[in-house]
């Protein structure tokens, strides 16, 4: 609770949270939790520009990595990411203008009172994941964008009871939106 649901505004963050979110697909969180500083070696740091140049040699080294999921298809979309988040960079100036753009720049805080309300992708998360497709991302189905968008604060999914709702509330009460730089889409 001290990370999950806090807004996330830079952009190596927001990397690291495509490639831990694409990572656990199928999986629980807790599972790539406990992996995550073997992640965070193996993947440079999570610094995309790096990641984004990893050939076929370090994809097979990565395969042997007992500290990493070894999936061949998560492992290539990390790298398929990387390159498709430097053109998102590129485009918009930074990951996080074009991410945030998708609430206006202000997380949207939700009002939930049991786990069993709390939905598993919405209207935004299919949106959201469609342009990220369309942009050349994979792993980054309408679920794992919906996880994505609650673990980097764009949604506040804390339960009503949980002290941590208030808390994060309060504190997207406090942000202002990143000036733009771009627009998306229609």
């Amino acid at each position: 609770d001290e990370e999950w649901g806090v807004p996330v505004f830079d952009d190596r963050k927001l990397f690291e949270f495509l490639v831990l979110e694409g990572a656990q697909a199928g999986l629980s969180w807790w599972t790539v939790l406990q992996k995550r500083e073997n992640y965070r070696r193996a993947f440079a740091g999570f610094d995309p520009k790096r990641v984004a140049k990893f050939t076929l040699r370090d994809q097979a080294r990565l395969l042997r990595d007992p500290g990493l999921i070894r999936n061949r298809l998560k492992i290539a979309s990390a790298i398929q990411n990387a390159q498709a988040f430097l053109r998102v960079q590129e485009e918009f100036a930074s990951f996080s203008d074009y991410h945030w753009k998708f609430v206006d720049g202000k997380p949207l805080n939700n009002r939930f009172a049991a786990l069993k309300e709390i939905p598993a992708r919405t209207d935004l998360s299919d949106a959201f994941s469609k342009d990220l497709k369309k942009r050349g991302f994979n792993f980054v189905g309408s679920t794992i964008v919906y996880a994505h968008m609650q673990a980097v604060g764009m949604v506040n999914d804390h339960l009503t009871d949980c002290f941590r709702h208030g808390e994060i509330r309060r504190l997207h009460s406090k942000l202002t939106p990143p000036p733009p730089t771009a627009s998306l889409p229609a």
